[in-house]
């Protein structure tokens, strides 16, 4: 067991007639997060999934006569893939607002329809947590940084699922990846938008596997698919809500050089991408290191914001002519450029960037650095 960041924070997190919501991609811990820290809880648990025909029976009926005298007796409520029950959110405000006292937590691997289902309802009610794949800081918690530095090419290759990293031999890593992939990661969108073309998708997911780092034009991508470019910017949106795909805009404060309006995409996890493009090659042997380097760093960060609340809005920063940073985060009102350089090159700023923005931050993010910026 890899001890996750939230383990001995999910009891401070609940609070009474409040519902805490996590969310997360499909296979990454949140069901097994929940059912360790239910035996420390001291009080009278209900526990169910959101597949269970009785639950969503009651849950959607809208009855105060059923849903109150069903969950009474229970001082902490437990529903695990919350989005497969029907208006959930109608249900659970009904509990957290008629049973005093009452605490619940639900998990959802869709945000796109467990946001839609609960937002409305539970306005006020609602404390949201995303959990990710095993972070390097959460690695550095349990094993020690010696272990991240040994094992950073299997990060780079097979990314950080919970079941990948412990999985015994490099096979089994790939045989879990590939599963993932074909079982699990269009699981939501295709059963809950009622889309058919999953081949489509796994389409758009290599072309976008190939443009990390790079922005993407809808439109082009549109022209290989053989779609329009409102599909594919549909799709798009989709694989966001459903932890694959992370969007980042460009960051301008109106200079006429900067380019604002185009979007770069990331992968939740490396491993993924990797088997979305079937390329397990060992760092040696690749000529992508500069996308998986900077993928990585970048969603290692977001999960470092994320798990202890550094709030920031994040972006990349490219002019018309071509100079760029690859992250900018604004933070309480400061710019902080990095640069993400796989080998030891210390290029320096571009100078438009400081010429524009005197008084921001520059710092460039390599092999030998990289533990401070992600742990």
């Amino acid at each position: 067991m890899i001890k996750r960041f939230y383990e001995d924070l999910l009891g401070s997190y609940l609070q009474p007639n409040k519902v805490l919501v996590i969310y997360g991609p499909r296979q990454v811990g949140k069901t097994t997060l929940v059912n360790a820290f239910l035996p420390t809880y001291d009080g009278r648990v209900y526990s169910a999934s959101g597949e269970d025909a009785r639950l969503q029976d009651v849950l959607t009926s809208n009855d105060f006569s059923r849903i109150i005298p069903y969950f009474a007796d229970y001082d902490l409520i437990f529903i695990d893939e919350a989005q497969k029950v029907e208006h959930v959110g109608q249900g659970l405000k009904i509990i957290v607002d008629q049973i005093p006292g009452v605490r619940v937590i639900a998990t959802g691997s869709s945000s796109f329809d467990l946001a839609n289902k609960i937002g409305e309802p539970l306005v006020g009610r609602q404390k949201v947590k995303t959990l990710y794949p095993v972070s390097v800081m959460e690695l550095a918690d349990n094993y020690g940084r010696a272990y991240v530095w040994e094992n950073l090419d299997n990060l780079l290759v097979f990314g950080a699922y919970p079941e990948v990293l412990t999985a015994v031999s490099l096979t089994d890593k790939r045989e879990y990846l590939t599963l993932l992939r074909d079982s699990y990661l269009y699981k939501d969108i295709l059963e809950l938008e009622n889309i058919r073309a999953s081949r489509k998708l796994l389409h758009l997911l290599r072309l976008i596997a190939y443009q990390i780092g790079s922005e993407v034009s809808l439109q082009e991508l549109g022209k290989s698919l053989e779609m329009s470019k409102n599909t594919v910017a549909r799709y798009l949106d989709l694989l966001e809500k459903a932890f694959v795909l992370i969007n980042v805009g460009g960051f301008s404060r109106n200079l006429r050089k900067e380019i604002k309006k185009t979007s770069r995409y990331y992968f939740y996890d490396l491993g993924v991408r990797n088997a979305v493009i079937n390329n397990f090659n060992h760092p040696t042997e690749r000529n992508d290191m500069g996308q998986l380097w900077e993928n990585f760093l970048f969603i290692e960060r977001m999960k470092k914001r994320a798990y202890r609340q550094i709030f920031a809005n994040y972006y990349f920063w490219r002019t018309w002519d071509q100079k760029e940073i690859d992250l900018v985060e604004e933070r309480e009102g400061k710019l902080f450029g990095y640069e993400f350089k796989y080998g030891s090159a210390q290029p320096k700023p571009p100078g438009l960037w400081f010429k524009t923005y005197p008084e921001a931050e520059y710092q460039v993010v390599n092999k030998d650095n990289f533990m401070a910026f992600v742990a």
